[in-house]
């Protein structure tokens, strides 16, 4: 017999390439600190293209009337007895108005899309 103990051999039944040491869902189901700050920058990045947006929409909106101070020519064109300044004011903003709103959830929907991809921590272990 022989006096010396077998040597030890470490068994892995499996092993997780590339596997994440935090894992994110948990994170942010439970509102830990890391989960608290990924959902925080998933709204900081919704806020900064609903800003965006806006700022864009109102710099048309102001130059409209803008435009018709300072070329007072423009303010004088009709189209069927209305000032052309006032029908794209009251009208032609409309579709302005659905297509940035149209943009923005576009835009929103693919952030989060983003975030979940972030947050999905079901990798494949193979």
């Amino acid at each position: 017999m022989s006096s010396q103990p077998p040597a030890r051999e470490r068994v892995v039944l499996a092993r997780r390439r590339g596997a994440r040491t935090v894992r994110t869902r948990v994170e942010v189901q439970e509102q830990t600190e890391v989960g608290d700050a990924l959902v925080r920058g998933l709204m900081r990045a919704q806020l900064g293209l609903a800003l965006r947006l806006g700022i864009s929409l109102m710099v048309v909106i102001v130059a409209i009337p803008l435009a018709g101070s300072i070329f007072p020519h423009l303010t004088e064109a009709t189209a069927f007895g209305i000032r052309l300044s006032w029908i794209i004011l009251g009208v032609g903003l409309y579709p302005l108005f659905i297509g940035i709103g149209w943009l923005y959830v576009r835009l929103a929907e693919q952030s989060e899309r983003d975030f979940m991809r972030v947050v999905d921590d079901d990798t494949d272990p193979s």
